[in-house]
């Protein structure tokens, strides 16, 4: 088993080093910036927010906390990378919905966009169902790794185009765990 070696400025995944990218209050900052302007744009509405597991567990969570308006939530589970560090290229539903989300205000809520696929996928799913809007929050953006034409209307952060693992982020469905974010060293 792989031991996690744990310092502030970088950890050991095996033999490959990743230093950190983002902190843990550099996150939260965002994430609580985010919510204030989901929550003022929705303050008439009562949005669901749509989660894409396994990812999104962490985001969402921290966003449901500082968000101050009534809304749901409910999730769909994806499969599209297995345990490499590159997609597919297929996504596959793992977990559909329960809620009905016909004449709904929706908010999909990812930890990363990077080729785009996932967040094709899961629109095109909602659309199926007819709801009043659709709006799409993630953590993080790869502008450089986006292969679909996909409109993300809340960015935590851009980041460039490499591997990274923490905050719900993983490495073989490993280290999601962690507090911050931290990128594969070149």
């Amino acid at each position: 088993m792989d031991q996690l070696k744990n310092s502030k400025k970088e950890i050991l995944v095996g033999a490959e080093k990743f230093v950190l990218m983002l902190t843990e209050n550099e996150i939260q900052k965002r994430i609580s910036e985010l919510a204030s302007e989901i929550s003022e744009e929705y303050k008439t509405k009562l949005p669901i927010f749509i989660g894409v597991l396994n990812g999104s567990f962490m985001f969402m969570s921290d966003l449901m906390k500082y968000i101050n308006i009534n809304c749901e939530i409910d999730f769909f589970k994806l499969s599209s990378y297995g345990d490499e560090k590159i997609s597919s290229g297929r996504v596959k539903l793992v977990k559909d919905l329960n809620a009905d989300i016909k004449d709904r205000h929706i908010i999909i809520v990812e930890d990363i966009v990077d080729s785009g696929l996932s967040i094709k996928y899961v629109e095109e799913l909602i659309q199926e169902h007819k709801p009043a809007s659709m709006k799409v929050v993630t953590l993080l953006l790869k502008p450089d790794s986006l292969k679909y034409d996909i409109k993300i209307d809340y960015i935590g952060f851009k980041i460039p185009n490499k591997f990274v693992i923490g905050y719900g982020l993983d490495y073989a469905q490993k280290y999601r765990n962690l507090s911050s974010i931290y990128v594969l060293s070149d």
